[in-house]
């Protein structure tokens, strides 16, 4: 059973920036999901590990990060459990022009989300994602 179904959905905010999941944490606290937090790729699935007995109902990543990106966040989620939902956000790099958010989108991301975004347009991926996981 889903832990959205009891009630409260349990989210994992991935970002390497402090400011950017603090903001997350607060708008989805203030929302009511619980929500548990990774600086980068490599602790969010150590976190995934360790919350097996309470599975996060969506995982919300950056992509550019250090030890381990949110791509290969994505393609190992997907790999262990593919029906949990991801979105994708990202500011991407201006050295850099490939669109990490198309491959994001090609590896099975639910949605994508260019930084910087709208609080709201953040929330309606997460509820639309949600309730499609319903």
């Amino acid at each position: 059973m889903m832990t959205q179904e009891l009630g409260v959905a349990r989210i994992l905010v991935i970002d390497d920036e402090v400011m950017i999941r603090g903001m997350l944490r607060d708008m989805l606290e203030s929302e009511g999901y619980q929500i548990v937090e990774a600086s980068d790729g490599a602790e969010a699935m150590k976190q995934w590990r360790e919350h097996q007995d309470q599975p996060f109902d969506l995982i919300i990543t950056d992509i550019l990060m250090p030890e381990k990106d949110g791509l290969e966040v994505i393609r190992e989620i997907r790999r262990l459990s593919p029906k949990t939902k991801v979105i994708a956000i990202s500011g991407g790099s201006p050295q850099i022009h490939i669109r990490f958010l198309d491959i994001a989108n090609y590896l099975g991301a639910y949605r994508t989300i260019e930084k910087p975004f709208a609080l709201h347009t953040l929330l309606d991926a997460v509820n639309g994602a949600l309730s499609a996981a319903a």
